[in-house]
């Protein structure tokens, strides 16, 4: 792959999540055992992503500063920048403008949590056809609640033709994920959008232009693969109650970090132990000792 980046998407008022949200950034809330933000982090280096930027709240950069600094400990870049005010999932592709520059972008809402087999090969591959064709890439989940979500329709030879958001009448049961694939042209798209009926910049007007340009493609995420939009009640224990059983079961952990990056040898066996040696009253703190010492 070439200059690829992740951006990670965690701003937003997070008012489905009220009043937990009130008090606290709704992606640092705890999907069991760590952070949700961990999650779409681990997904970005588990598909060999090594600079990322996060956007966020201006009050919240502090807190989050504190939790995954400059990334230096994963063997990552980290960066910041702050949404002033949320104005829609499109509005982040402006901010990121100088971030992104020509690079293919791996973008991820925060409170998305994503599982299954091969996923960061399925996500390696959507950056490499990028990478060559130019275009974007979405994520398909099957729903039995369509309504909900961004809706792909798609014609007899399964070519994505349309893309609905929240539709009454949906024409099939794929759900847009959130979480896609972006050429350097996605600023220029989203410069160029309107903001919607509800005030927003909307990330379904910059696939739809992608489309028009006919420089979109979907991949569907079938049997095997589990995905929550963690930004309601219902979603968040779902998410919980999936990583606690995966979890429980397998004694492995999800959205590790710190595991990927010692996987894939950008920390040494020293900075696994030093970084378990400080939460090593707890099961994370454990998990991490008993990895550096396999």
């Amino acid at each position: 792959m070439k200059n690829t980046k992740s951006i990670i998407l965690a701003g937003g008022s997070g008012t489905r999540l009220y009043p937990m949200s009130l008090i606290i950034n709704k992606h640092l809330l705890p999907i069991y055992s760590k952070p949700m933000i961990y999650y779409s982090l681990s997904l970005a280096m588990l598909a060999d992503i090594r600079d990322v930027l996060i956007i966020l709240n201006k009050e919240d950069l502090e807190i989050y500063k504190k939790l995954l600094q400059d990334g230096s400990h994963l063997g990552i870049k980290i960066s910041y920048a702050i949404q002033e005010k949320p104005k829609g999932l499109a509005e982040g592709l402006l901010i990121a403008k100088d971030f992104i520059k020509d690079s293919t972008i791996l973008y991820i809402l925060a409170d998305n949590i994503f599982f299954g087999h091969d996923l960061p090969k399925i996500i390696q591959d959507a950056i490499l056809e990028v990478d060559k064709h130019s275009g974007c890439y979405i994520f398909g989940y099957n729903v039995k609640d369509p309504q909900r979500f961004g809706v792909i329709e798609f014609n007899k030879n399964f070519q994505v033709v349309k893309l609905e958001e929240k539709p009454k009448k949906p024409k099939s049961n794929w759900a847009i994920t959130g979480m896609y694939v972006f050429d350097s042209n996605a600023t220029k798209y989203a410069s160029i959008i309107k903001p919607s009926s509800r005030g927003e910049l909307e990330i379904t007007s910059v696939l739809n232009l992608y489309l028009r340009y006919k420089k979109l493609k979907a991949k569907l995420l079938g049997r095997g693969f589990a995905w929550f939009d963690a930004g309601t009640y219902e979603s968040f224990l779902e998410a919980i109650n999936f990583v606690s059983t995966m979890e429980r079961k397998t004694g492995l952990m999800i959205g590790c970090p710190e595991e990927i990056a010692f996987s894939k040898g950008w920390i040494s066996k020293q900075q696994v132990l030093s970084l378990a040696k400080l939460l090593n009253k707890t099961d994370y703190g454990k998990y991490l000792l008993h990895l550096a010492k396999e």
